[in-house]
């Protein structure tokens, strides 16, 4: 007579740099309990059946051919390519506006909406995201949206026109931003969410300095007429376009990377996911926190030209610089992420604590130094920080959490930029203690939630 069969349990953990799946046995799930207590956070569930039980590592290596590095470098280049559109174009809005009447207040409001829309929308595309699982579909409407709507500035002479466009290109973001995030954390369950963020935001970073330059080398051949420079940025915009199409072709379902074919098609509702874990909610609260006492690069620019710092020819170079800081940042910290965990981060409160002290210094040495450390926490904040909610939000609930979290950082954005250019017109000095106080209450609540609210595990 047969033994009876044993019941097992499937553990499956998601870690920075993978996703496992172990089985039971004896010992077994114990071991596998202690490494996720070593490396990340985890869940259990019973296994439903042998066929559907395999290893997420093994399984999400490759996905029709196309590995998970090669998914998180196709994305990157993408992101390279739309930054050169966007970027190359948000460099020359305000000018490009004001030559067709618009004045500074207009100016203003019509760039104010367009990232209010690029941030807000996320809170509506995010769960759209989820419920219909059109992660794809999302993603190329939203790049579609962009790499259309720049190449059309050219052809306009109205300004009620020009400004539409503008704040569709940002809605394109909005409408893309959360699934295209859903779509990378997958692969990077395999690479390392943190070195596979970073990598992503490594490149899209160098999109970032490539399309202004190239816009003000046109203008400069142009004789300063605009229209050729944005006609010029519809060739990059194509490229996107097939790239993207491409990619989804050899990877329908990136989902598959992280949790393997069964388990991925499980996961595809979310009528039955639990809600967004209290971690997040503590962890979208040290971010709103420290990002409010983060200065935006208007002011640290406003500084550098009113007080005669730096010429300001000077300054776009400094800013070039400190994208190419928040490159590396990304990558550094990516690889830290994927090591230490969250006790990275850490570094985001400690420098912008210091950032006020030198980039409103009176020397321009120090305030360069100080815009540098500034692009070093931008690139923590777009690659590490978005790393780490894939790493707190199960793969049903993550397009609404990622709209969440750019809402919420958006909003802290605008609210302490403003905060910061208030105080700086009325003391430097006042602005340093209270950039200080509020960057050391964020640290303070960021080692709360690490002992607390972050925890790496829990037994089964």
């Amino acid at each position: 007579m047969a033994a009876p069969q044993q019941a097992t349990t499937q553990v499956i953990f998601w870690t920075p740099s993978r996703a496992l799946t172990r089985l039971g046995a004896p010992g077994g799930v114990e071991r596998t309990v202690a490494m996720a207590t070593a490396t990340g956070l985890f869940r259990c569930a019973p296994d439903r059946h042998s066929a559907d039980v395999t290893t997420a590592k093994a399984a999400g290596v490759t996905a029709r051919g196309v590995s998970a590095w090669r998914f998180v470098l196709g994305f990157g280049v993408v992101s390279l390519l739309a930054d050169v559109v966007y970027e190359g174009a948000r460099a020359v809005t305000g000018p490009f506006l004001a030559s067709l009447g618009a004045g500074a207040a207009l100016v203003g409001l019509i760039t104010g909406l367009g990232e209010a829309m690029a941030f807000a929308g996320r809170l509506a595309t995010g769960p759209l995201a989820d419920r219909t699982r059109a992660y794809w579909p999302l993603t190329l409407a939203g790049y579609t949206l962009t790499v259309v709507a720049v190449p059309l500035l050219g052809f306009t002479a109205a300004l009620w026109l020009a400004a539409t466009l503008v704040i569709a290109e940002r809605a394109g973001k909005a409408i893309r931003s959360p699934a295209k995030d859903v779509l990378l954390s997958h692969a990077t369950a395999v690479t390392g969410r943190g070195r596979g963020f970073a990598v992503h935001e490594a490149l899209d970073q160098i999109g970032a300095v490539l399309g202004p330059l190239a816009i003000a080398g046109i203008l400069l051949l142009s004789g300063g007429d605009y229209r050729p420079a944005f006609w010029a940025l519809a060739l990059p915009g194509v490229v996107v376009l097939v790239l993207l199409l491409r990619l989804r072709a050899r990877v329908p379902d990136p989902s598959r990377y992280e949790m393997g074919p069964a388990s991925a098609t499980r996961a595809g509702s979310t009528r039955s996911a639990p809600g967004m874990p209290r971690a997040f909610w503590g962890y979208l609260a040290f971010t709103v926190l420290t990002t409010l006492g983060f200065a935006t690069f208007g002011v640290l620019a406003f500084h550098l030209a009113t007080r005669e710092i730096v010429s300001a020819a000077a300054i776009p170079v400094i800013y070039a610089a400190a994208m190419g800081v928040d490159a590396v940042a990304a990558v550094i910290t990516g690889w830290l992420y994927d090591r230490v965990r969250w006790r990275s981060l850490m570094v985001v409160p400690v420098i912008s604590a210091g950032i006020p002290v030198l980039a409103f210094s009176a020397t321009p040495g120090l305030a360069i130094v100080g815009v540098l450390l500034w692009g070093a926490v931008l690139g923590v904040q777009e690659s590490t920080m978005r790393a780490a909610v894939a790493d707190l939000v199960p793969p049903a609930r993550r397009g609404t959490a990622y709209g969440v979290f750019a809402a919420g950082l958006g909003t802290a954005t605008l609210i302490g930029s403003t905060l910061i250019g208030a105080l700086y017109a009325y003391s430097i000095h006042l602005t340093v203690l209270v950039v200080a106080g509020v960057q050391v209450a964020a640290l303070l609540l960021f080692v709360a939630l690490n002992t607390r609210m972050l925890p790496v595990g829990k037994r089964c």
